[in-house]
């Protein structure tokens, strides 16, 4: 997530409604509670589908991070928010601050890679981001990736996030549909082996060809 755009959401769940606003101008409403909540029924079958190592991008307050490592497993949650790394890690689990495209521990030895509540919008191109995550895997690693429903539509271009009277500022993002994901993960280098529902919400799991 970016830093500055997503901060104010990050810092004050109780500040009333948080809303990311697209170059279409529709407002959508962001989900801080379940960001600062316990890991959702929703997560359990993307837990589930982790096996080894997984990297937490866009980690947020950690919940997801937190879920993966009482599942036994080595997680690491990655952000460039230092609120964000402090609240994973006052919650046990283990967070670095850092662009997801500089430089990561554990480079090409990830057994997953994992982009939730919408982290494929970070950096503002799907295509880029996934790349990214093709070269943070390991051999037969995966990519989870979470997205909007089929014919939700998809976007990229500059965002900014509203909460209450304060307009954050703008920044790069994107949002992809499920109905999207095989072209995009084609151009990243990917395959989509599956596309799974979990409650009202869509995922896509995408391995190297």
């Amino acid at each position: 997530m970016s830093a500055e755009g997503f901060a104010t959401a990050l810092r004050d769940r109780d500040a009333g409604a948080h809303w990311l606003v697209g170059p279409d101008g529709v407002r959508r409403r962001l989900a801080v509670d379940r960001w600062h909540g316990p890991a959702e029924p929703a997560t359990g079958p993307v837990v589930a589908r982790c096996a080894g190592p997984t990297l937490d991008l866009g980690c947020g307050p950690g919940r997801l991070t937190v879920a993966l490592t009482r599942a036994g497993l080595t997680a690491l949650g990655v952000d460039v928010s230092a609120r964000a790394v402090a609240l994973t890690r006052a919650r046990g689990a283990v967070a670095v601050r850092a662009d997801l495209f500089d430089r990561l521990p554990a480079e090409g030895r990830w057994a997953h890679v994992v982009l939730l509540d919408g982290n494929i919008g970070i950096g503002g191109d799907p295509v880029a981001l996934l790349s990214r995550c093709r070269s943070l895997l390991g051999p037969a690693g995966t990519v989870l990736v979470e997205l909007d429903p089929p014919g939700a539509g998809s976007w990229q271009g500059l965002a900014h996030v509203v909460s209450g009277r304060d307009r954050g500022p703008v920044f790069r993002w994107a949002r992809l549909d499920a109905g999207a994901v095989h072209d995009t993960a084609t151009r990243a280098g990917l395959a989509v082996r599956e596309v799974f529902r979990a409650g009202r919400r869509w995922f896509a799991g995408l391995a190297v060809p």
